[in-house]
């Protein structure tokens, strides 16, 4: 059984906002997470909420060192990139972590 880390960050925005959140998410932070070698995948979950759009990333990683590579110290802390204020409601502190199990 390998074991992986599970990082992930919860954001919201105006749910007419959702669709050119998404694209800004798909061009600035996906291509983050992927740069970054030991990142194993990358997901984007999204939630309507009437009129907010929950959005969450959830990426995997082979190792704490590969996370502190993307997001520095302390790892908890999340990353907000340059547009990121022009969608999101609140910026949100922290992410989780989570150990991984796959088999």
């Amino acid at each position: 059984m390998n074991t992986v880390i599970t990082r992930m960050w919860h954001g919201r925005t105006r749910a007419s906002d959702a669709d050119t959140y998404l694209e800004y998410l798909l061009r600035s932070g996906v291509p983050g997470y992927k740069s970054i070698p030991g990142n194993l995948s990358v997901e984007i979950w999204r939630r309507a909420d009437n009129d907010v759009c929950h959005f969450w990333t959830v990426t995997k990683w082979n190792s704490w060192d590969s996370i502190r590579e993307f997001a520095g110290e302390p790892l908890d802390t999340a990353k907000y990139y340059e547009e990121d204020h022009l969608y999101l409601l609140e910026f949100e502190e922290k992410v989780t972590h989570y150990e991984t199990f796959v088999r």
